[in-house]
């Protein structure tokens, strides 16, 4: 492949994840291994980690931190694991006033990567498309599944209530769409009172 096919297959990469990408992604742009080192002593790449490199000069995205983290955690077919859920799903929707000290991410159970102290895992038996939402360089699980999961976990129950009122008024969630019943009992319990909390307010 030239070398002007090459930078813009690259690009499109690197687009969709505020300039990052990863070696398998730069191989198939027509990079090969051996170049790797080469662009990144030169400048034009910024190695960020094993694997992952970043375009120079490409503006710094909002989170940059998950598009790196999702990167991190790909697979060996070059698929990210991470999906952001939990309280730092509640804060990219922008429901509640959850601030989280920590990063919280489902991923897949058989996922074995060492996480630092910062980050929190839930493994689950696997996300329904449905409850998957695509970022820029990230996924996060929908209004619905964040607010299910935020009931599962230990998340303040005014916080739940609230995340769910706000989720309501605009229009990212009805009430009739939840359903308890697949929830575990303490969740089941944790949700409803969030629901009559938000129909008492109407």
């Amino acid at each position: 492949m030239k070398a002007k096919g090459r930078e813009e297959k690259l690009l499109e990469y690197a687009s969709r994840q505020a300039g990052y990408f990863t070696a398998k992604q730069a191989e198939r742009a027509g990079y090969s291994y051996r170049l790797h080192a080469y662009h990144a002593d030169t400048g034009r790449w910024q190695k960020i980690e094993r694997g992952v490199f970043k375009l120079r000069n490409f503006p710094v995205a909002q989170r940059d931190d998950l598009i790196r983290w999702s990167l991190w955690s790909r697979n060996r077919k070059d698929d990210p694991q991470f999906v952001v859920s939990h309280e730092t799903a509640l804060a990219i929707h922008e429901l509640g006033d959850v601030m989280p000290a920590k990063l919280h991410f489902s991923v897949p159970k058989g996922f074995r990567k060492k996480v630092p102290e910062n980050i929190v895992l839930h493994k689950t038996k696997g996300l329904d498309p449905r409850d998957i939402e695509a970022r820029e360089g990230f996924s996060v699980t929908s209004p619905l599944r964040t607010l299910s999961d935020a009931a599962e976990s230990d998340l303040d129950e005014n916080e739940l209530a609230k995340a769910l009122r706000e989720a309501t008024d605009r229009g990212l969630v009805r009430l009739k769409q939840i359903h308890v019943t697949e929830m575990s009992e303490n969740g089941k319990l944790r949700m409803l009172m969030a629901i009559k909390a938000v129909e008492e307010k109407k």
